[in-house]
């Protein structure tokens, strides 16, 4: 017993510290404001609220009842499904993660523009065929560097992480002081104006909340975090709360930073692309330190990408591959080679990258317009393993008198249940209605329809491959029987 109280090390604020640092970071604040302006401070509040916040707590539950789950969603989806469901949400864990890494090369190549040029002029002509084309190249150095397990990244990776986290934090306290410290103007008019943070409900609006729900999706990966914590009914969720309230308070900051050094109501073309390397640079004017911010934050983003990109390949692969069912899973993207590395999952995601790498390229000229579309293409693909969390959590409450857990988001069945149908509804709305292209459909109809075409089949192709290995798989055993 004593061994067991003292493993539980962790309090609420321990558990709000890890969840910021793996949650959050500078990209979510530039995105959303790149798509709303300054009524995305309103946004932040309602998401938080209604969406954020449930969704921590049910995974606080979720851990927290199944404690020696090593599968992560896909084993809470086997313990209140079926083992099939569990496979394709493994799957949907894994196979999201393909135009996050198709991404990460274009992250990567902007940083060491901005870290050799000190300018954002690479995503303003450079021809996208080309740029796409160095991405490719770039992401099958580390798929083959990633194969031959180069585990020192996950070093960089922690220290690049914590540097994004600390410059993130800088921004918001330069960005907020800045006015009165250095006497810089505020770009955007009339910030005291309650009028300006007032959303227009329209259709226009609603297809921009998949970004924020990217945003702040996947605290999943903290559920493990509950069996460490000291009296866990009372502090995970005070920890989660905690989370939320630092989250909000960071995000309604960071967009007020942004409204006082870019003008809400004529905000560039490039803003998601460049908006925080020209912030920092700014900021390092107002404060006379030259481009010394910005190098620095180029840096620590160009390393953080380096090493989200080698992990991005091989820890989601590793996790629907180690704990494979060969019912749904054929022997042939199982094998491994000498070292012990799934060959064939690493050629299968070479495959479906290299596609998402050069076919938008084909019909999307310029590299930001590409870049931009690959973001949202993200904020529509990455949140649909947050579906199975919901998932898990309805199927938890239809048999709640199975499962025991330390610690309760609601006692209640029903209530749980309709938390969690809640959060599945909206989160499927969400990247639905994300599909809709950001691009004005009178100025290019052609290249509006091929980003919608696309937007469309992506998800459906990624999820339906799926679908035909468990086929493969079956095939493999009658050919043995």
């Amino acid at each position: 017993m004593a061994d067991e109280n003292k493993s539980k090390q962790l309090f609420w604020y321990n558990i709000a510290l890890l969840g910021f640092v793996s949650v959050w970071g500078l990209g979510n604040v530039v995105n959303n404001f790149a798509q709303q302006g300054l009524v995305v401070v309103v946004s932040w509040i309602l998401i938080m609220i209604f969406y954020f916040v449930p969704y921590t707590l049910m995974v606080g539950q979720m851990g927290a009842t199944f404690k020696d789950a090593e599968g992560g969603v896909s084993s809470w989806i086997k313990e209140v499904s079926t083992r099939r469901l569990a496979y394709f949400a493994a799957w949907t864990y894994w196979v999201v993660h393909i135009p996050y890494l198709a991404q990460k090369p274009q992250a990567i190549m902007i940083a060491g523009s901005w870290l050799f040029q000190s300018n954002g002029n690479f995503v303003k002509t450079m021809p996208s065929i080309i740029v796409q084309s160095l991405c490719l190249i770039l992401f099958l150095i580390f798929l083959y560097l990633a194969s031959r397990g180069i585990t020192t990244l996950n070093r960089i990776g922690t220290i690049a992480g914590m540097s994004m986290f600390i410059m993130s934090l800088l921004f918001i306290v330069l960005g907020l002081a800045a006015p009165a410290m250095t006497g810089s103007g505020i770009a955007t008019q009339n910030m005291d104006h309650l009028s300006n943070y007032i959303p227009k409900f329209d259709f226009k609006y609603f297809t921009t909340i998949s970004m924020l729900v990217f945003a702040v999706g996947g605290s999943e990966k903290i559920s493990p975090y509950v069996n460490s914590t000291k009296n866990p009914s009372k502090n995970f969720p005070k920890g989660m709360i905690a989370l939320a309230i630092m989250v909000a308070v960071s995000a309604i900051m960071g967009s007020f930073a942004m409204g006082m050094i870019f003008d809400a109501n004529n905000l560039p073309d490039d803003l998601m692309a460049n908006g925080a390397y020209i912030a920092f640079q700014q900021l390092g004017h107002y404060f006379h330190m030259g481009n010394f911010l910005l190098w620095i934050y180029a840096i620590a983003n160009a390393m953080a990408s380096i090493a989200a990109l080698a992990v991005s390949i091989d820890a989601p692969l590793r996790i629907l591959l180690d704990d494979a069912d060969p019912d749904y899973i054929p022997a042939a993207l199982r094998k491994r080679n000498k070292k012990g590395t799934p060959i064939n999952g690493y050629r299968l995601t070479g495959i479906l990258v290299s596609l998402i790498i050069i076919i938008p390229a084909l019909g999307i000229g310029g590299t930001n317009s590409l870049y931009n579309w690959l973001l949202n293409l993200n904020s529509v693909v990455m949140p649909l393993r947050y579906l199975w969390v919901f998932f898990a959590f309805m199927m938890l409450n239809r048999h709640l008198d199975k499962f025991h857990s330390d610690y309760m988001f609601v006692k209640n069945a029903k209530v749980g249940f309709g938390f969690g149908l809640w959060c599945f509804l909206f989160t499927a709305f969400a990247c639905i209605l994300g599909m809709v292209p950001k691009i004005d459909f009178a100025q290019s109809p052609s290249a509006w329809l091929f980003q919608l075409i696309l937007n469309i089949l992506t998800p459906i192709v990624l999820i339906g491959i799926g679908f035909i290995l468990p086929a493969l798989a079956r095939r493999n055993r009658q050919e043995k029987a």
